[in-house]
């Protein structure tokens, strides 16, 4: 499995020259640009950017971890391909015919308020002049508290680190599904966790992880370090600096497994909260997981919201719909060529899309079934068919090259 991904790597490291080098990636950028309706609508979205990223790995899910100065390449390599580092707005305005742009555009986003977005990419954002939206679960701004996602990382980790054998008898059902995998060698604790959130409410995921904690022992090594949040003052301090918000509900949850009432409120509450504490009117929203159903989009669409942005590698059209965005999800491997260093020719021609227009990735739709509670006991809405679909924290423990999880599906 190991020379796969290498082989992998190789294949598109070797191409990315060819496509460069030979021209042909101003002529794929050109399709794109014709397909897209003129210009072409580029929206990036980052996790953390971190400053010491071999030191990051050994503790935090890889697929959300870029280093500093990676980042600040790929701005150079998005204004080099031609892109104007443009705010969501912007974008929005150009896919509905209220503003024509003179170049392609590229839109920076940031999932989830990490502190390490204000400590890392803040400064270079400022320095270069780059603008940028951060989508903020609120319920986590101003505390300690560490997402489920990197809670059940950690706690995985520390399963294998101790070669500990849970007791099943005494852990959520559902909780075999997660670990099973993991101890037997067939996923990545990231693989597993992946697949895992993307089938569980936020529920069952706070069961596992308290039941996990008290057969573990409890203790403060059980809480991970990693993976603060930013505080008010720092957002006030990036929106004073002309950086926008916008709303990821209140804790970090995956609206299409929940009914209508906890939608409206993490999507109204973690809207009202960030205009409450900032000053500013909140106008976008990101979807966790970037999984979104008719039923999100109407109650986004009912109460001022502008746009919502997903996870899929797909081009976005001038005149295509401002609630279902498509975005490209980048981590540090996105950038990684053959020998293991940054490749400027394989970062451009991600951002260009090449391998799209080639057809060697496959981009996992984000539209899903909805269960809508009511009082016949609910009743399924929108019919896009259930797939195994990785989750936003693009997820690969193993070093493959620019590929994450969430818009390549690779065979098993």
């Amino acid at each position: 499995m190991a020379t796969g991904k290498v082989l992998r790597r190789a294949v598109k490291a070797a191409a990315a020259g060819m496509i460069h080098y030979s021209g042909m990636r101003r002529a794929m950028a050109a399709y794109r640009r014709s397909q897209s309706g003129g210009r072409r609508i580029l929206i990036v979205s980052y996790h953390r950017v971190v400053s010491d990223f071999t030191g990051e790995l050994q503790r935090s899910i890889p697929g959300l971890l870029i280093s500093q100065e990676t980042f600040r390449r790929h701005l150079e390599e998005a204004h080099a391909a031609g892109f104007e580092l443009a705010s969501i707005g912007d974008a929005v305005d150009v896919m509905n015919g209220r503003r024509v742009a003179k170049k392609d555009l590229c839109v920076v986003t940031f999932d989830d308020g990490y502190r390490d977005v204000y400590r890392y990419a803040y400064p270079v954002l400022k320095q270069m002049g780059v603008p940028a939206i951060t989508y903020l679960p609120t319920a986590f701004i101003n505390t300690d508290k560490r997402f489920n996602h990197d809670r059940l990382f950690h706690l995985l980790r520390r399963v294998q680190e101790r070669r500990f054998k849970p007791l099943y008898d005494s852990l959520p059902a559902p909780a075999l599904q997660l670990l099973g995998p993991i101890l037997s060698g067939q996923k990545t604790v990231s693989a597993s966790l992946d697949d895992f959130i993307g089938e569980h409410p936020t529920r069952v995921l706070t069961e596992i992880i308290d039941a996990l904690e008290q057969q573990l022992g409890g203790g403060a090594d059980l809480l991970p370090e990693q993976g603060d949040v930013m505080n008010w003052d720092e957002v006030r301090r990036m929106a004073r600096d002309g950086f926008e918000f916008g709303a990821h509900t209140l804790g970090h949850t995956v609206l299409t497994l929940e009914p209508q009432e906890v939608v409206e409120r993490e999507i109204l509450e973690s809207k009202r909260a960030i205009e409450r504490e900032v000053g500013i009117t909140v106008k976008d929203f990101a979807y966790c997981n970037g999984w979104y159903s008719d039923e999100v989009i109407r109650v986004l669409s009912a109460n001022g919201f502008r746009s919502g942005v997903t996870t899929e590698d797909m081009p976005n059209r001038i005149g295509g719909d401002p609630f279902t965005l498509k975005r490209k999800v980048l981590w540090e491997n996105f950038s990684l060529g053959l020998l293991g260093d940054y490749s400027s020719s394989l970062t451009g021609c991600q951002l260009d899309d090449c391998f799209g227009v080639l057809g060697m990735s496959s981009p996992v739709p984000g539209k899903r079934p909805h269960f809508i509670s009511g009082p016949a006991g609910g009743n399924q809405v929108s019919s896009a068919p259930v797939r195994a679909s990785p989750t936003s924290l693009n997820s690969n423990e193993i070093v493959v090259g620019p590929e994450t999880p969430t818009n390549i599906q690779e065979a098993p």
